[in-house]
């Protein structure tokens, strides 16, 4: 059962874009500007905080050389931004920014973007559109935080149901007990040797080298998970104890459970974002609510199978089972308008997509429970006789104690046992069914859980959209353009200035399959207005040097109008692509 959601992890943590939730809103120098004189810094600005990498900036000259630049920092305006100075004197070209962040729940992010001093030139640097994460690192460290929600789930659930629902002395509940906790130790193992190479990006091998745990200890999420393990110590007392039913103080346990569900909660989506604090505890009661239900339903379900739980432990998982239904729909709703923002974030974010799909799972979830609770009623009304007739037929001396054996003499005959009823057992075994698809549909939405995890919300994405500053008063069209290469696409960037009637200056910048500026043999741009019967009007574009235009194109009348573009990209290959531009 556990084996399918890891090897849909696998296959879904290594493909795809990156999905990183600090998102960028404004760089400076903007991303594509030509500047009059070098600026003296770079500064970018996101939606949340975001932690600095050593090598958090990576600036190329228009030779494709990096510059020397000074540490990372964050700006003035506070860490929500990064920032970086450089050299004193830049040649004039065309300059390459890549740059690598950690945002604040814990996810790394990075892009690329130019700028140029002076004028615009042939660059040989290139633009890395490859995944934030190496797609090995990231399945591994999905695959771990996967685990780590399996064993928290079973950990916190197995023993709230040992202390709250008082089953029989079973065995088999102190092998869960231990299972979790193992596994939840291996888990945090696994992610603090995995974080240095996720933020970094490199292959999991990444991990042997000699600073990487030194990196990830001195930074947040590495705090957090060393947390995480001081408790699993304390709790490990905790353990024992309960296992040999010592009963610890209750509140003991609790503080425990609080305190792991906290180490969720400070490294994730509730610790950036808006109302922070009241995020960050809907979080840890969500998770708990979650552990309580899924860890004790597999408790409840090892019961059933190697035990005989009586009918007042299944009649008391019932009912701290709702109560955990109730929290987790309380919870829940929070969570989601505050990761979505609106409702058109649930259909038009993946975010969104991930969220319906895990409501769609919880309804099957919460159907599965509701059949649960039938038979379980059905369970206590049958075996409820069956004790009763126990205690009744269970031989009590008259007038004292009971007498001890004579020396010798043979054994006191056993109390006599009540028949179960042979209705109880279809009961019993309806019971095992339904709480056993309760846990297979429980697996499927922690996947979706871990997934969803990983993916920029909804809010963040519209607020990254809003930020984005506008091009005022020009019009910049991307075309992408089939090259001679199987499967290989570059593309025209075409910039109109201020794409309105009348007279507009044109620039064409092409780039290679690899991102970088390509140099073309022709390139040609033409305009049509179909509904007024006009063109093609050429735009006469001349070679500028990296870059093609025109400042003197005059479109005179307003509407939707046809741009052919057509590349030469040697002495016999050329391709021409067509797309649609409002002229105001």
């Amino acid at each position: 059962m556990l084996l399918g959601p890891l090897l849909v992890l696998f296959l879904l943590g290594g493909t795809g874009p990156a999905s990183a939730h600090a998102a960028l809103r404004a760089t400076d120098p903007e991303d594509g500007s030509v500047l009059k004189s070098a600026p003296r810094a770079i500064t970018l600005t996101f939606t949340e905080s975001v932690g600095l990498l050593e090598d958090s900036f990576r600036v190329l000259d228009p030779d494709g050389r990096r510059l020397r630049t000074g540490e990372p920092e964050h700006a003035a305006e506070g860490a929500g931004t990064a920032r970086v100075t450089l050299p004193a004197k830049l040649a004039e070209g065309t300059y390459t920014v890549a740059w690598r962040v950690v945002s604040a729940d814990s996810h790394p992010v990075s892009g690329a973007f130019t700028f140029s001093v002076a004028k615009q030139s042939l660059t040989t640097a290139t633009v890395d559109t490859g995944p934030t994460e190496d797609p090995a690192t990231k399945s591994l460290y999905n695959i771990a935080r996967y685990l780590a929600y399996l064993a928290v789930a079973l950990l916190i659930g197995t023993a709230t149901f040992m202390a709250v629902c008082r089953p029989p002395d079973a065995p088999v509940l102190s092998r869960l007990l231990r299972a979790g906790w193992w596994t939840l130790l291996a888990a945090t193992l696994a992610l603090l040797a995995l974080r240095a190479p996720y933020e970094t990006g490199e292959g999991p091998l990444g991990a042997l080298s000699a600073d990487a745990l030194t990196r990830t200890l001195t930074g947040r999420p590495g705090e957090i998970l060393l947390a995480r393990l001081a408790l699993l110590l304390v709790a490990a007392l905790y353990l024992v104890r309960l296992s040999r039913r010592g009963r610890p103080p209750g509140w003991t346990g609790a503080a425990l459970a609080v305190g792991l569900a906290m180490t969720w909660a400070a490294g994730e989506h509730a610790s950036a974002g808006i109302q922070v604090p009241v995020a960050m505890t809907s979080s840890a009661l969500h998770l708990l609510a979650t552990a309580v239900w899924l860890g004790g339903l597999t408790a409840l379900l090892v019961t059933l199978y190697r035990a005989r739980p009586t009918p007042a432990a299944v009649t008391r998982f019932s009912r701290l089972a709702f109560a955990s239904v109730t929290v987790l729909v309380v919870t829940g709703v929070y969570q989601s308008w505050r990761g979505l923002g609106s409702w058109d974030a649930l259909t038009g974010t993946t975010y969104g997509r991930l969220l319906t799909l895990k409501l769609a799972a919880v309804v099957l979830l919460l159907a599965a429970a509701a059949v649960s609770r039938r038979w379980t009623a059905r369970l206590a009304t049958v075996d409820a006789p069956a004790e009763t007739a126990v205690r009744e037929k269970v031989p009590e001396p008259a007038g004292g104690p009971s007498l001890p054996e004579p020396a010798g003499g043979p054994p006191l005959p056993e109390p006599p046992q009540a028949d179960v009823p042979p209705s109880a057992d279809p009961h019993r075994r309806a019971l095992r069914r339904s709480v056993l698809a309760e846990v297979a549909v429980g697996a499927a939405v922690l996947v979706v859980t871990t997934l969803l995890t990983s993916t920029l919300p909804g809010r963040a994405q519209a607020e990254a959209a809003a930020g984005t500053p506008a091009v005022i008063g020009a019009s910049v069209t991307n075309v992408p353009f089939a090259v001679g290469t199987q499967g290989a696409r570059g593309k025209v960037q075409i910039t109109l200035d201020p794409g309105r009637v009348g007279d507009n200056s044109i620039e064409a910048l092409v780039y290679g399959p690899d991102g970088g500026v390509s140099v073309v043999p022709e390139l040609r741009i033409s305009f049509t207005l179909p509904a007024k019967d006009i063109g093609p009007l050429d735009a006469e574009l001349t070679d500028k040097g990296g870059y093609w235009g025109n400042s003197f194109l005059n479109l005179p009348i307003a509407g939707k109008w046809e741009m052919k573009v057509t590349v030469r990209t040697s002495d016999v290959d050329q391709v021409s692509e067509t797309r649609t531009v409002l002229i105001r």
